[in-house]
């Protein structure tokens, strides 16, 4: 288990705020929405964590919120408290429910292998009403996948965060890179501590990406997202 999904998830709220899922979350919302009549109502998304999309989406949706980590539902809950929250992982889940819209945001790149990520989509395709739609968000794809580096972090009333970001994949010929990250962590008093935290994330080719939705049921499409990225797009067909 990564340690910020978990032992250090009250941390989340430094390392990345809800300012810098606005532009994406506009995406989404345009997306989900165009050219369905009725407009999309209620959307459950996987992976929620610390539920930095869904505070900017709650105002068009009414949320489900769903994620592995209790930890991490707890920060969103803070941060989202008219948002129903449920426990579960988003390979096996099963809410008892359809929704118009389903969205799994990058906590798709925890499916780091192909039985992981059709598992996922096919938990999508099942909680998706007939006529809905479901949108994915990979941080990558094998085709533009890059090694990067990145830092940031904040500074909050009492602690404060700074981290380092370092992507690599290393084996190209496997499904799996790593996101290696190091936190300095200020504590109240003054005192400050290194953490370094390894996350394996699941990298796919754009076609395995379009079979796989396919292969579950979905009419798939890929398209350009804000960043340079791509999402997948899937359409249920209608009763």
């Amino acid at each position: 288990m990564t340690k910020l999904y978990h032992e250090l998830a009250a941390w989340w709220p430094l390392l990345s705020a809800p300012a810098d899922y606005a532009e994406a979350a506009a995406f989404y919302h345009q997306v989900i929405t165009a050219g369905r009549v009725p407009p999309p109502h209620t959307l459950v998304e996987f992976g929620s964590g610390g539920g930095n999309t869904a505070s900017h989406l709650k105002r068009h949706f009414e949320l489900t919120l769903v994620d592995l980590s209790p930890e991490m539902l707890a920060v969103s809950r803070a941060l989202n408290p008219d948002c129903a929250h449920v426990a579960g992982d988003m390979r096996y889940v099963r809410l008892g429910r359809q929704f118009d819209a389903v969205l799994i945001h990058d906590a798709i790149v925890y499916m780091t292998t192909v039985l992981d990520l059709r598992s996922a989509l096919a938990t999508a395709f099942a909680h998706c009403r007939p006529g809905g739609v479901a949108l994915f968000a990979p941080d990558y794809v094998r085709e533009t996948f890059a090694p990067a580096t990145a830092h940031g972090g904040e500074d909050g009333p009492q602690r404060s965060l700074r981290y380092l970001e370092w992507t690599y994949d290393p084996d190209p010929n496997d499904t799996a890179y790593t996101v290696d990250f190091a936190y300095l962590l200020r504590e109240p008093d003054g005192s400050t501590r290194a953490v370094h935290d390894r996350h394996t994330c699941g990298v796919f080719t754009r076609a395995e990406w379009l079979r796989l939705l396919a292969e579950v049921g979905f009419q798939p499409q890929a398209l350009d997202a804000p960043g340079g990225v791509e999402v997948f797009v899937g359409a249920k067909p209608g009763d």
